[in-house]
């Protein structure tokens, strides 16, 4: 009975409300998280199906990625089960053109081997007939926009194997890595299209964060970094076909990368979640540069001399906050602010929930260290014996940044 069932349904007479489909488009952790964020879809589990090996495993399948002496080799597939009522097989199977480029044959992005391979894998006739229908239509909007012959395979799912477990999930699991991120830009949608402008450099030093839709470490590093971010250097966020007139040497085909642009040309680039700690180091480098005596201060714990010159420029300003020089974080207020004579900044205390201290007992010494809470830099220490029995916040000038009180909301 069960045969004849699935008998039919290839045969598309049995309208299940319950669907089955397999996409392979490169490797599958990035296509399981992209279906199984979709609304309908009720299961998207990572496996291998196309090949002629039973019960392959993961390390089988990489032994024959290049060659096979016993047949077909499988493809890294995401099995998707999907309510028809609320998802479209249409909408599925144009998500899975748009997720990749179909035209690499055995590989995506630096992903090689037969296993990276793109592929359909059809249960229903009805999903047959949508596959080759959106396949010669993407194959138009490809060609105009100078891509190669679709390589697509589009067969029967005749066996699926679910991978092993650390796979399922494994962009949940892995919270510091990166979303594989090989789609060409073309869409079906010319509106879809044009809602991305392009942009060109600025001119100067500036970030560009490539993100991309349903990648959780892009939402994890705006989270994180990105929605606390003030700081001078211009930062935007933008898909990685957006780009124009910039001069990149990094592969884009992975969320997030962090572009450090210095007049239209990449100086540097990271790929994958960069936490908080690590990207303002590398701000610091991009910006201050790491000879500076500004990076040394905020990054190997480092102590401007005294009365330098930072210092004598700002002993004398008037009513305003010192910022964070790479958050752009307000730490300390003129309204706290107090000569000690001692050569360094000094403030009764710091704004409320802008710094952390810590216990610093370097060079044989016992003190307490104070560090920007946002960027995790090196700001000084404070000490207990400022007038009036209070505390002493000892602060190196050169990490900091003053703005006039009159101009603290203006940016």
């Amino acid at each position: 009975m069960k045969k004849l069932l699935l008998a039919l349904t290839l045969l598309g007479t049995v309208q299940a409300k319950e669907q089955t489909i397999g996409f392979a488009a490169g490797c599958f952790w990035g296509v399981e998280k992209h279906f199984e964020s979709m609304e309908g879809v009720l299961d998207a589990t990572s496996g291998y199906a196309g090949g002629d090996e039973k019960n392959p495993t993961y390390k089988t399948v990489l032994k024959h990625r290049y060659n096979n002496e016993k047949g077909k080799n499988h493809t890294e597939t995401v099995r998707v089960i999907y309510d028809d009522q609320k998802i479209s097989t249409q909408r599925l199977i144009k998500d899975f053109w748009e997720l990749h480029d179909p035209t690499q044959g055995d590989r995506q992005g630096n992903d090689r081997g037969n296993n990276y391979r793109s592929a359909l894998f059809y249960t229903t006739k009805d999903q047959y007939k949508i596959a080759l229908e959106t396949k010669a239509t993407y194959q138009k909007l490809l060609t105009e926009k100078g891509y190669g012959t679709i390589t697509t395979e589009i067969v029967p799912l005749e066996v699926f194997y679910p991978a092993e477990a650390y796979h399922q999930d494994y962009l949940k699991k892995n919270p510091n890595g990166y979303c594989p991120n090989h789609a060409t830009g073309v869409t079906f949608s010319k509106k879809k299209s044009m809602d991305l402008p392009m942009i060109q450099p600025l001119g100067g030093k500036e970030i560009v964060v490539i993100d991309a839709e349903d990648c959780p470490f892009c939402e994890r590093f705006k989270q994180d970094v990105l929605s606390a971010y003030k700081g001078d250097t211009p930062l935007r966020v933008a898909r990685k076909t957006q780009l124009q007139g910039f001069d990149i040497q990094t592969k884009l085909d992975a969320t997030p990368t962090i572009l450090f642009i210095q007049d239209g040309k990449e100086a540097g680039a990271y790929r994958g979640y960069m936490p908080p700690k690590d990207f303002y180091k590398v701000l610091g480098a991009f910006t201050l540069g790491s000879d500076s005596e500004a990076f040394k201060v905020a990054f190997a714990q480092g102590t401007d001399g005294r009365f330098c010159k930072q210092y004598d420029k700002f002993k004398n300003t008037g009513d305003g906050v010192f910022v964070d020089t790479l958050s752009g974080d307000i730490l300390f207020d003129t309204k706290q602010r107090f000569n000690s004579h001692s050569g360094w900044l000094s403030f009764f205390e710091a704004v409320k929930g802008a710094t952390i201290e810590k216990t610093d007992t370097s060079y044989g010494m016992k003190r307490v260290e104070v560090i920007a809470k946002k960027s995790g830099i090196h700001l000084g220490h404070v000490f207990e014996d400022a007038p009036g029995g209070k505390r002493r916040f000892c602060i190196n000038a050169t990490v900091l940044k003053f703005v006039p009180r009159a101009d603290i909301n203006k940016k």
